[in-house]
């Protein structure tokens, strides 16, 4: 096998890890299953139990970029059987493809809907329900869908949408390239990867790089900037979480954090390229040290600096040098047309994430709400937070918490409290299914938008 191949081998798999299970699983509770296919090639699945209380959740499932691409209408199955068990019918399809599939995924889950109803009969209320770029997909329902859904909740979403997503990911390889690899004869490539074995060669020297430059006190300091700028959280799974002034440990948890997705990141840059036409990310213009202030790294970051002897001011004056990046008009217009939010709500929206996510950082949530509130909906949104480590990372209790929340407000008409951590805990608590841990937080500044 070459290296080339075995690489690509690493990432698929790091892929299928991070995409979570992708094969229909049967739910506990079922009175009746349904599939069956969309015009476009999607598939959808059903699932309806006994004593339906009237309401249908509409699943969004996550980014799958495997050529094997089932429907699924529930994050895993244990979720499942414990929204069967009261009285919840799921449904979700497939897309009509994986990967970034633009503007076809909203559109195939509401022809599923409409599958769906044909068969079960219209429901009492329709919730739309999706997860991490099924997340930002459920935020594309509820701008869309007000005649056809009640409600949404969008969970460990995207929802700076996909622009900014990769914008901040080239900021952060765009540092590893000058910081790390600006002595290699051969440049590190940032976009226009031609195929998997391309991309994954690259994320693989970005890794190598990473980990030799660990060694050093100097390479520290500047993996701290990058990880600022990837806007890695200070708490990685398997660890404690480091104290408010531990910048060492803070920085070994951003390091590992990035490690475990970077394979993923690079290989999802290919995907949206080939299906953008083109590569929708730019970094000209850009000043690296206003990203750097407004990450809130900046006494981490300067602090690690100042004990490797190192000029963080002379990085930084490097980076803004050496960003040249610009993005491709035709695949920037298809990526705003087809993967972003608007934030002009168009019914009652939970945003739920966890604190400390690896893959879709919480920074994410900072940037919908300001969407939102500049939209003029923001009396329909509600945030809410679990002090949980890693991408999707929540509990049975609290997703069948997010969904009767979404619930609730629907019945009552306004969010109320009904959002906030203390009632979240205490109706998750309330349904035995395991533990739950809703708190009280403000994300930090999302770094990734830019001025169009």
């Amino acid at each position: 096998m070459t290296r080339h191949r075995q690489l690509a081998v690493i990432a698929i798999a790091t892929l299928t890890l991070l995409a979570g299970p992708t094969n229909a699983v049967a739910h506990a509770g079922v009175s009746a299953h349904y599939t069956g296919s969309l015009p476009d090639g999607a598939t959808w699945v059903a699932d309806t139990p006994a004593n339906w209380n009237g309401i249908l959740l509409l699943y969004s499932h996550g980014y799958n970029p495997l050529p094997d691409n089932p429907a699924r209408n529930a994050p895993d199955p244990t979720t499942a059987a414990a929204l069967l068990a009261r009285g919840y019918a799921l449904a979700g399809s497939s897309y009509s493809r994986s990967g970034f599939t633009g503007g076809t995924a909203a559109q195939d889950q509401l022809d599923t809907l409409s599958a769906v109803t044909a068969i079960i009969g219209r429901p009492r209320r329709a919730i739309a329900y999706g997860s991490s770029f099924g997340g930002m997909v459920t935020g594309q329902l509820a701008e869309r869908a007000a005649r056809r859904l009640d409600g949404a909740l969008a969970t460990c979403g995207i929802m700076g949408g996909i622009v900014d997503l990769h914008n901040y990911q080239l900021d952060g390889a765009h540092a590893i390239a000058q910081l790390l690899l600006d002595a290699d004869p051969t440049p590190l490539k940032l976009i226009h990867y031609t195929d998997p074995g391309e991309a994954a060669a690259n994320a693989n020297r970005m890794i190598v790089a990473l980990q030799q430059a660990q060694t050093t006190p100097e390479g520290r300091a500047r993996n701290a900037l990058i990880t600022a700028l990837y806007q890695e959280p200070a708490w990685a799974p398997g660890l404690e979480p480091p104290a408010p002034l531990d910048f060492p440990g803070q920085q070994a948890a951003e390091l590992q954090n990035l490690l475990g997705v970077l394979f993923f990141t690079v290989l999802g840059r290919l995907d949206l390229e080939q299906n953008a036409g083109g590569n929708p990310s730019w970094n000209r213009g850009v000043d690296y040290g206003q990203l750097l202030l407004r990450s809130g790294r900046l006494l981490q970051v300067a602090s690690l600096y100042h004990t490797a002897g190192t000029s963080l001011l002379a990085d930084l004056a490097q980076l803004n040098q050496t960003a040249n990046v610009a993005a491709d008009p035709t695949a920037l217009r298809w990526t705003e047309q087809n993967l972003t939010l608007t934030g002009r709500l168009a019914m009652p929206v939970l945003d739920l994430h966890t604190t400390d996510d690896p893959l879709v950082p919480v920074q994410h949530e900072d940037e919908y709400r300001e969407d939102v509130a500049q939209a003029g909906a923001g009396g329909l949104l509600a945030q809410a937070y679990t002090k949980q480590v890693g991408h999707c990372a929540f509990t049975t209790a609290e997703l069948v918490a997010g969904v009767e929340a979404v619930r609730q407000r629907i019945e009552k008409g306004g969010w109320g409290s009904l959002a906030d951590p203390q009632r979240l805990q205490a109706r998750a608590e309330s349904l035995d299914l395991g533990p739950a841990n809703f708190v009280r937080f403000r994300p930090p500044d999302f770094i990734g938008d830019r001025d169009r």
